[in-house]
C-alpha cells in the first residue's frame, strides 16, 4: 500500500470514528459555559452518562489538588448527593466547598481495594449527581468498559481521579474506554486587579485544562481561571504563563 492511500485510508477511519462519537440529539451533556470550550466539544459539553478521567500534570499529579477541584465544580452544578470514592484520607472539604460544592452532599467511602467495584455500583443509581472514584495504577480497558456501561443506564457522570507517586507514570497514558481524558495544572495567579499589577494581593487561580482525548473531538488546551463558588470556570483575562517584559536598563552611575 502506498503512503498516499495509507494517509487517505487513516484519514477515512478517523471521519468515521468523528461520525459515529457524535451525541445524538438531545443527547444529556454538562456544558462549561465557556463558548470556546463547548463549542469544541461533541453536543457542547461534557457528556453525562459517561465516564471522564482527570489527572494533575508533573509533580501535582500525586496530591491531585487541582484535579479535585475540575471534578467538585461540575458536580457543583449537578443536583442530588455525590458519591466520593476515597484513595487517601486526604480530600479537603473547605476547598471543595470553595469550588461550588457542599460538603453536606457528600456520601464519603473509603475503597481502596474496591473502588472500582464501588464506583460501578454508584454509577447505577439514576439519583446521584455523580460518582468520584480516585485510583492509583491502571485503569484497563474492561474495567473502563464497565464502568461506562454502568453510567450510560443512569445518565450519572463519572469522574475518575487518577493519582500516581510518579509524574511521568505510564499507567496515566494506557489506553481505557473513558469517554474523555483531562489534565489540569496550575499556573501562577495574576494580580487581583489586571489595569494595577503592583497592587498587593492574588487574582483567582489559573489552569491548564487540557483536553487530551475526547471521542469526536481533537485535543486542545485553554488557560481558564479556577472554579468559583458556583462551581463555574472562566477565560483567563490575563495569561499568566506570557513571557515577562525585560527589565528596564539603567544607566550606569558616574
Amino acid at each position: 500500500m502506498t503512503a498516499i492511500a495509507l494517509s487517505a485510508l487513516r484519514a477515512q477511519i478517523s471521519a468515521l470514528e468523528r461520525g459515529g462519537a457524535k451525541h445524538p440529539a438531545g443527547a444529556a451533556v454538562l456544558p462549561f459555559g465557556i463558548e470556546a470550550v463547548d463549542r469544541h466539544l461533541p453536543g457542547g459539553g461534557l457528556a453525562l452518562g459517561a465516564v471522564h478521567e482527570v489527572s494533575a500534570a508533573g509533580p501535582e499529579v500525586e496530591q491531585g489538588a487541582c484535579a479535585a477541584l475540575f471534578a467538585a465544580g461540575l458536580l457543583a452544578r449537578r443536583p442530588g448527593p455525590v458519591l466520593w470514592i476515597l484513595g487517601r484520607q486526604d480530600l479537603f472539604s473547605a476547598g471543595l466547598a470553595g469550588a461550588g460544592l457542599d460538603p453536606a452532599r457528600l456520601v464519603l467511602v473509603r475503597a481502596r481495594q474496591q473502588a472500582l467495584l464501588a464506583m460501578e455500583e454508584g454509577l447505577r443509581h439514576p439519583d446521584l449527581a455523580g460518582v468520584v472514584c480516585e485510583i492509583e495504577g491502571r485503569l484497563d480497558l474492561v474495567a473502563s468498559r464497565r464502568l461506562q456501561l454502568a453510567a450510560e443506564a443512569s445518565d450519572v457522570l463519572g469522574l475518575v481521579l487518577r493519582r500516581s507517586r510518579k509524574f511521568n507514570d505510564p499507567a496515566l497514558t494506557a489506553p481505557s474506554a473513558a469517554s474523555s481524558r483531562w489534565r489540569i495544572s496550575g499556573l501562577p495567579s495574576p494580580p487581583p486587579l489586571a489595569h494595577a499589577p503592583d497592587l498587593a494581593g492574588l487574582g483567582r487561580p489559573l489552569w491548564r485544562l487540557e483536553l487530551l482525548r475526547c471521542r469526536g473531538a481533537d485535543s486542545a488546551t485553554w488557560i481558564v481561571e479556577a472554579s468559583d463558588a458556583s462551581g463555574h470556570l472562566a477565560l483567563a483575562s490575563v495569561l499568566a504563563d506570557r513571557t515577562a517584559a525585560p527589565a528596564p536598563l539603567r544607566r550606569a552611575a558616574g
